[in-house]
């Protein structure tokens, strides 16, 4: 017996943290009856488990993939506006779904996989693994402003971790930075450069640990390497 929720996770329907929202949602059905609480166990041998009126079952082999992100796509599979998703970028039979989240109005390295409790370690906050992104933004930070977003910024109630950032570039009165950090919050950057008074024009993660999106191009992915996926198993 096991846990509806890793269950789900394990048949690549999404990450442990969303299978249980969508067994909230009443999207999830054992043996025809809807589970609208967590804490539900089921036996795979015996139960049958449906997710959108179709029946679940474990998938055969784990898959795990690189992306570039466009801007213009979400990182969920729909939503409510219709806008394109990175899934109609990945043209594999397998169904996958992404670790984490990028906006939509950012791009860059994104990894998707169908290793539901890989993708919920790598979510959780303990692991606190880097993640490097390339930004312009308006105007040239002086030091006061460059000190003050790597101490942390007070932003929605909560004070952002330490964090690194260095200029590039200025380019045309704006500055190309490097920026990295290890939380994940909502439009965390976007929110850092605007308290400092410098708001992000452009946006592009590049780098999550030590994995690098490297040549891969815009709209483009990649299977992960042997090596990859071990690296991301051991963190």
């Amino acid at each position: 017996m096991e846990r509806l929720q890793k269950y789900l996770a394990e048949c690549g329907i999404a990450s442990r943290r969303k299978c249980e929202q969508l067994i909230l949602d009443g999207k999830v059905k054992v043996n025809g009856e809807t589970v609208r609480e967590l804490g539900v166990k089921v036996d795979p041998n015996k139960d049958v488990v449906e997710y959108n009126g179709k029946v679940v079952t474990k998938v055969n082999k784990n898959i795990y993939i690189m992306l570039n992100k466009p801007v213009g796509y979400i990182t969920t599979v729909k939503d409510q506006f219709d806008r394109p998703s990175v899934i109609d970028l990945v043209s594999i039979d397998d169904r996958v779904y992404p670790i984490g989240r990028l906006d939509y109005d950012t791009s860059g390295l994104l990894l998707l996989t169908n290793d539901g409790d890989l993708a919920n370690k790598l979510m959780h906050p303990r692991h606190n693994i880097n993640k490097v992104y390339i930004a312009q933004i308006k105007g040239v930070p002086d030091k006061m402003k460059l000190d003050m977003f790597r101490n942390g910024l007070r932003i929605d109630n909560y004070k952002t971790a330490k964090a690194e950032i260095d200029i590039l570039k200025v380019t045309n009165g704006n500055s190309t930075v490097k920026i990295a950090i290890h939380e994940g919050r909502n439009r965390q950057i976007r929110k850092m450069c605007e308290l400092i008074g410098h708001p992000v024009l452009k946006l592009k993660r590049v780098k999550i640990g030590n994995l690098d999106i490297g040549n891969l191009k815009t709209g483009q992915w990649r299977y992960l390497s042997k090596d990859e996926v071990e690296y991301l198993k051991k963190l």
